[in-house]
């Protein structure tokens, strides 16, 4: 059964000049300002018993009521998926996901995704938009994602995120060597002639990610990113910017290189690598529940191990 909110609140003098949905964001905390915005807009949040406009100015005094219904995942079934669950408690969920596990069902993915996953092992999570989905991976990423048990949590985590307070990180391996770390602020948004492909462009919307270099090898380098803001591909797209692509991508990769020289293991290694060498390594952010900052890691995964020992292997035979 959907799930019906309510909720009231009298506007305090001290929110007075605020627009509507700041005021209802202070009050109705639970909830996200975007979502509050819908409520405001479908005539479920009324002020004084008539609908309003998120700008409205309010003058402290108003009576402000909510009555919405949040939709279940009812459309999405729960399936016995594997989970390599790093940590839950009443509050979050910390998945390690693995390579080739889509996030969300779409089309061409109806189901078998992490969603349908979720559902089955914390059925209550129906009652959350998304299952309690606060970000994504792209399929053939592997690594950490936060998934948050409760409405309050979920609006916590997501409000983190936009504040960019949530610390995110990733190891990479990409082609080519890099000389140094440094930043790559440029914005994102989709190409312009293919429209599968986010791009480099004046018109995307901002996207920051800091790079440093973690061990270079003979011909490609293992770099540590960390994302300031979460946009599709965000990674792929900007080492690829700065000619850098990562080692796998098949969207972002470019026509592949082997190295002269190298073992023919090293070049069918490279060859057949399967997808993207990108994993998030790194989740830290502030407890929905009590606070307190939590961090929490994911080891390399195999094949990335395995893809670091034979490059590494090949910088010391070709000194």
């Amino acid at each position: 059964m959907p799930q019906t909110v309510e909720a009231q609140q009298r506007v305090p003098i001290s929110l007075a000049g605020s627009r509507l949905d700041q005021a209802a964001a202070e009050l109705f905390a639970d909830h996200s300002r975007e979502r509050l915005k819908g409520w405001i807009k479908e005539g479920a949040l009324t002020v004084d018993g008539r609908p309003g406009k998120p700008k409205d100015k309010m003058a402290g005094g108003e009576w402000l009521e909510l009555v919405a219904t949040l939709e279940e995942e009812t459309r999405f079934e729960a399936e016995d998926i594997p989970l390599d669950i790093v940590h839950e408690d009443d509050e979050v969920l910390i998945i390690d996901k693995p390579a080739g596990l889509v996030v969300h069902p779409a089309a061409g993915n109806p189901d078998g995704t992490l969603l349908n996953a979720l559902l089955h092992h914390c059925p209550s999570l129906a009652a959350v938009p998304r299952a309690g989905i606060v970000h994504r991976l792209d399929k053939d990423t592997t690594g950490l994602m936060v998934v948050a048990k409760t409405l309050a949590a979920q609006t916590a985590l997501v409000e983190q995120l936009q504040a960019r307070t949530m610390s995110r990180e990733y190891d990479a391996v990409c082609v080519g060597v890099m000389t140094s770390g440094g930043t790559v602020d440029a914005p994102i948004g989709r190409h312009p002639k293919d429209r599968k492909r986010q791009a480099v462009h004046p018109s995307g919307k901002p996207a920051v990610t800091h790079y440093r270099v973690v061990e270079r090898f003979r011909t490609h380098t293992h770099v540590r990113c960390r994302l300031e803001t979460g946009r599709t591909h965000q990674i792929r797209v900007h080492l690829a910017h700065r000619r850098f692509p990562l080692v796998g991508d098949p969207v972002y990769g470019g026509r592949l290189k082997l190295p002269a020289g190298a073992s023919e293991e090293l070049k069918t290694l490279l060859r057949e690598f399967p997808r993207q060498a990108l994993h998030a390594r790194k989740l830290a952010f502030l407890h929905p529940a009590s606070g307190e900052a939590v961090e929490f890691r994911a080891p390399l995964p195999d094949d990335l191990l395995l893809l670091i020992d034979y490059l590494r292997d090949d910088h010391e035979v070709m000194r």
